[in-house]
């Protein structure tokens, strides 16, 4: 068996922190990055997760330094208990086990959603002036994943079948519509698996490291165009409506009609969710995480429906079809 040294010297290092000297540590879960999370179970009972963030392959300090700029705001996140920088080591508060994926049901959705979108209106008024801008450059190069990984290394298309003028030109009506949105603070993955239903202030926000400052709707269609979950296109335009007028009343949004604000989102939907297909694709071929590709058919679903409607983005999704894509992925119905 393969020693796993850096779990030794997680252990080692908890086990040095006063109150957690016999702690033992157990697996919690994984995410898409190299990062590893170990609750912590104490002699007394109490419990904490323990993250490890290899410093080779991720950069700790802006989960820090969000964490601390989130603390001042009225949503619920981690609280750190202590940090061991250089090593990549962090001891979290443990906010359960019991995830917004695994609670949401049509009966359950009014009110989880609703905590939920009260959260991101809190995050949204969040002081993220010192946040890296998602500007242009970032937005494209997530998008580029698509073609490169989903395309190309997950359906073996050539180069040459590729549409790479009609791809680029999508692309960049995509980022006009993000980049002419008003800016707020961006979680960057606010959606079922990261929000943890707690009974005091709920939601329990995670994975928020790689928060930016950049279009208002993105964080909102995360949520609402989840890649693991759906909700009738009635349900999301009506949650999507009424963020609208709570942000105006709260000073994040300018006045806005409802069709704009609904187009912003949707358009801002098929930018996350070409990213994604690249993404999902990567990590199975790259990273051996299979699983995502369970999840492929809902996203591809979203930019089929949602694309269609728009003219920025129906010439591609006719190009799709045509290509066969659909039936070599499958696809979700999504319930009007």
């Amino acid at each position: 068996m393969t020693q796993d040294t850096r779990l030794e010297q997680l252990t080692q290092w908890v086990n040095s922190l006063p109150g957690w000297e016999y702690a033992v540590l157990e697996p919690a879960s994984a995410d898409a990055s190299f990062r590893r999370y170990f609750r912590a179970r104490n002699t007394e009972g109490g419990t904490a997760i323990c993250m490890d963030a290899p410093p080779d392959k991720e950069d700790i300090h802006p989960f820090v330094e969000v964490t601390h700029l989130l603390a001042t705001t009225k949503v619920h996140v981690p609280q750190l208990l202590a940090q061991n920088l250089f090593d990549g080591f962090l001891l979290l508060e443990d906010l359960g086990n019991t995830s917004y994926l695994s609670q949401l049901t049509p009966a359950t959705a009014k009110d989880l959603y609703a905590d939920a979108l009260q959260a991101l209106l809190h995050l949204q008024q969040a002081d993220c002036d010192n946040l890296p801008a998602y500007n242009e450059r970032v937005l494209r190069r997530e998008m580029e994943l698509m073609p490169e990984w989903f395309l190309k290394t997950h359906l073996g298309f050539s180069d040459a079948d590729i549409p790479h003028e009609l791809i680029a030109q999508t692309f960049e009506d995509l980022i006009e519509s993000a980049i002419g949105q008003p800016v707020a603070f961006v979680h960057r993955d606010y959606h079922s698996r990261n929000l943890m239903v707690t009974p005091d202030n709920n939601p329990g926000i995670i994975d928020y490291q790689d928060a930016v400052l950049g279009p208002a709707t993105y964080d909102l269609v995360s949520l609402l165009r989840d890649c693991y979950i759906v909700w009738p296109q009635s349900q999301v335009e009506w949650w999507v409506d009424s963020y609208r007028k709570e942000a105006i009343t709260l000073g994040i949004l300018p006045p806005v009609d409802q069709q704009t604000y609904q187009q912003w989102f949707d358009l801002m939907g098929l930018q996350r969710h070409l990213k994604v297909l690249g993404i999902f694709a990567r990590l199975n071929h790259r990273d051996g995480k299979a699983s995502y590709l369970n999840d492929l058919p809902l996203v591809l679903s979203y930019v089929l429906e949602i694309g269609s409607r728009y003219p920025e983005t129906s010439e591609l999704i006719e190009w799709m079809r045509r290509a066969g894509i659909p039936e070599r992925i499958g696809t979700v119905h999504i319930p009007d």
